[in-house]
Parts: structure tokens; C-alpha cells; sequence
């Protein structure tokens, strides 16, 4: 079939034809499991405080939340993936169906402590990540005034990390002057803006977790987090093929092969690199 549509470089059996009756998926009943980061260290901490009112916001949504302090996380590659720490994390991103970055801006980007979480998350699997398929919602503080460095650069980590990234985002700034003493949100513009990304992070995750393995051509991975940190890859087996959901104790991930189109003829060929991403910057940062 392929031969007659000329289109002879992909391979017969990666190649899938997308039919609706594939992605339909029945609703699951259990609660959104989100997971909130925030990128700051500093005992009055703005993103800290920011990522509480979210999740006040989504505990009344309905949603079930934990929120991971990175208080005791090393650098990346600076410890064994075996570090309670580390376990911590990477338990947390496999139980989650979506996600909260918050990160102060610091030089014009996110924050080494933001930055170092996703480094932990692990890549050992080729092209499999345990965000895969996760939906996203980005939120940042600055010191000065209101500047989108921090989630932009974050929207870019979340697309590599393969998350449905919601459109919807929140900037919040001089975060010293939106939060009371008692490390409580003002009224504002600002709060009303994270009410609505909330909701629509919510929505999303409703709508596509079910969905997310199906929508990518790709083989799903069998995995369970190991008491090591380190995931363990069991078995292959096609995305509509696997009877289980990220409610089982099984979690199911995305991107196990490459799409059809990614595939080459000559099987030797190395695989693409990886890009770092920069940004400079011009503001001061509020943690």
C-alpha cells in the first residue's frame, strides 16, 4: 500500500493511518492527579506561595495534588539516581496525569533549582520520558516588573519533554507586593489570571489523559519505578493494545519507538542531538 501512495522511505509496519474509532476512550471517574514544582529555595518564596495558592485552587477543583519540595535535591549527576530525593521525584512525575511548573525569574530565566528538577528526570530510555503525554501549566514570579522569560523558556523544556502545555500561563510581578502576611494571595488581576489557568489545566488533564498514549504513533513502554530510582523497562506492546491507564499500578508511557515519519532506511543512522536552550536576561528576580 505504501509503494502506491509514494511514499516509499517510511515502514510498512510503523506506518498507521488515523481512524476516530482509535481514539476514543472511555472517561475515567478518579480524580486528576497533578503535580506541582515550584524553583525556589528561599524561605518567603513567592513561587512557593504562588504553587500553595494553586493548589488550593485545585484541591477545590477537585483535583488530587502533591506539591514536591526540592529542599535536599542534589545537582543532577551529582548523586546516585538511588537518593531518597530523587526516588521522591521521579515516583511523583510517574504517578501524575499533570503538571505546575512555577519558577521565579532569575538573569531572564527559570531557576537553577526549577531547572535541576527536570534534570533528574530520566532520558536512559531513548526516547521514552515519564512527562510524556502529562499536561502542563506554567506560572512564574518576578522582583521587577511583568516579564515572560521564565515561561517561555519553560513552555520550550515542556514541548522537549513531550506535555501537552496548556496555552493559558500566569506572570505575576513584584510578588512581593501579591501576597499578605500570612502568605496568602491578594485579590487582583494576578489571582484571576491563575484561577483560569487552574481550570484549564484541569479541563485539559480530564480531557486527554486517557487519550494522550493514542494520539502519538508510537509504542507504549511498560514501567514500574524500581526502590533504585531507576525505571524498568518490561516489556512493548501497541498503545491500543495495553488494558491499563496510569490509575493501574502499571504506568503506561508514551513514545517508546519513533513516529513513522522519523523512521530511516538505514537503521545505523545515529540518533538526532540533543539542543541546549538559552536565554538572557534583563530583570531582577524574586524567588
Amino acid at each position: 500500500m505504501l509503494e502506491r501512495t509514494g511514499l516509499p522511505n517510511l515502514a510498512g509496519d510503523a506506518f498507521e493511518r488515523p481512524e476516530p474509532a482509535r481514539l476514543a476512550a472511555s472517561m475515567p471517574t478518579h480524580p486528576p492527579r497533578i503535580l506541582l514544582l515550584y524553583g525556589s529555595l528561599r524561605e518567603r518564596s513567592y513561587s512557593r506561595l504562588l504553587t500553595f495558592e494553586a493548589q488550593r485552587l485545585l484541591d477545590a477543583m477537585g483535583a488530587e495534588t502533591r506539591v514536591y519540595h526540592a529542599h535536599g535535591l542534589p545537582l543532577p549527576d551529582d548523586a546516585e539516581a538511588s537518593h531518597p530525593k530523587v526516588v521522591e521525584l521521579r515516583e511523583a512525575m510517574l504517578w501524575s496525569e499533570g503538571q505546575v511548573w512555577t519558577s521565579p525569574e532569575r538573569h531572564g530565566a527559570m531557576s537553577a533549582v526549577m531547572k535541576a528538577q527536570i534534570d533528574w528526570i530520566p532520558l536512559a530510555l531513548g526516547a521514552v520520558r515519564p512527562t510524556q503525554g502529562r499536561t502542563l501549566a506554567l506560572m512564574q514570579v518576578s522582583g521587577g516588573s511583568q516579564s515572560f522569560n521564565a515561561v517561555n523558556q519553560m513552555r520550550v523544556l515542556g514541548r522537549w519533554m513531550r506535555m501537552v502545555t496548556i496555552p493559558n500561563q500566569s506572570s505575576v510581578a513584584k510578588a512581593y507586593q501579591e501576597f499578605d502576611e500570612a502568605g496568602r494571595m491578594k485579590p487582583s488581576s494576578y489571582y484571576d489570571r491563575v484561577v483560569d489557568v487552574m481550570e484549564e489545566l484541569v479541563k485539559f488533564t480530564l480531557l486527554t489523559r486517557e487519550l494522550s498514549g493514542r494520539v502519538t504513533p508510537s509504542l507504549i513502554a511498560e514501567v514500574r519505578p524500581q526502590v533504585s530510582g531507576i525505571v524498568k523497562l518490561t516489556h512493548f506492546a501497541r498503545a491500543d493494545e495495553l488494558s491499563c491507564s496510569r490509575s493501574d499500578e502499571q504506568v503506561a508511557l508514551a513514545g517508546a519507538r519513533r513516529p513513522a515519519r522519523d523512521r530511516r532506511v538505514d537503521e545505523h543512522q545515529p540518533p538526532l542531538g540533543q539542543r541546549a536552550v538559552g536565554r538572557e536576561g534583563r530583570l531582577p528576580a524574586d524567588g
